[in-house]
């Protein structure tokens, strides 16, 4: 556990450079970073570390039932870390990357990481915001989790986030609120059709409206 947590503002450009790198070579470490997001402050690991995967988990409070999705800075990464990518997904990627859609595909199997108990799946998203494109530009795939304890409301700024987390992670980058407190919507696309698995910023119609020429709804709680 990190004794200190450093706070590095972003308001100047020499601010932003200077946080941007920090944040980098401690995700370099092996330690645990905060950054805004498109949706809420995330709580980000080096993907690629399951020591520093391990520690976010223990950071939020979840265990290894609970592992967390992966940011990427294009939508080209989604083939370097998943297989078997159906083309509904491609369309979803397509219209709504960057943006607040996860999507949960099968994982690479040559991929050397351990994210927890993911039954061989991995959860992708890029996320629209620059700041956090910026850092994963420089780190690649991050494991990133809402920016909070596990029961507790997510951060969406940098007050919030430190509170919760002062003292388990090395730095927070304070870059203003963040995108909003819906967190992203979680689709389901190891199979045929789209599954819904969390609501979240984007309206299922408007994901339904992206299918329609290739004749595919999302499937819902409800069955529809």
């Amino acid at each position: 556990m990190t004794s200190v947590t450093q706070r590095l503002p972003t308001t100047s450009a020499e601010e932003y450079d200077d946080a941007l790198e920090a944040a980098s070579r401690a995700i370099q470490r092996g330690e645990l970073v905060v950054f805004p997001t498109d949706t809420v402050y995330g709580l980000a690991a080096d993907a690629f570390d399951p020591a520093a995967v391990k520690r976010l988990l223990e950071a939020k409070g979840r265990g290894r039932d609970m592992p967390p999705p992966v940011l990427v800075s294009s939508p080209g990464t989604v083939d370097a870390l998943a297989t078997r990518v159906p083309d509904y997904a491609r369309s979803l990627i397509t219209a709504h990357w960057p943006g607040a859609l996860t999507l949960v595909c099968h994982q690479q199997q040559s991929l050397r990481w351990d994210l927890g108990d993911t039954r061989g799946t991995v959860a992708v998203r890029m996320p629209d915001h620059d700041l956090a494109r910026d850092l994963l530009e420089r780190t690649g795939p991050l494991a990133v989790s809402s920016a909070n304890l596990t029961g507790e409301p997510a951060a969406v700024d940098a007050d919030a986030a430190e509170q919760m987390l002062d003292g388990r992670v090395a730095l927070v980058v304070d870059g203003g609120a963040s995108g909003g407190a819906t967190p992203s919507t979680i689709i389901d696309a190891t199979a045929e059709r789209p599954r819904l698995l969390r609501r979240g910023a984007i309206d299922v119609a408007d994901l339904d409206a992206t299918l329609a020429d290739l004749d595919v709804t999302v499937e819902t709680e409800s069955g529809d």
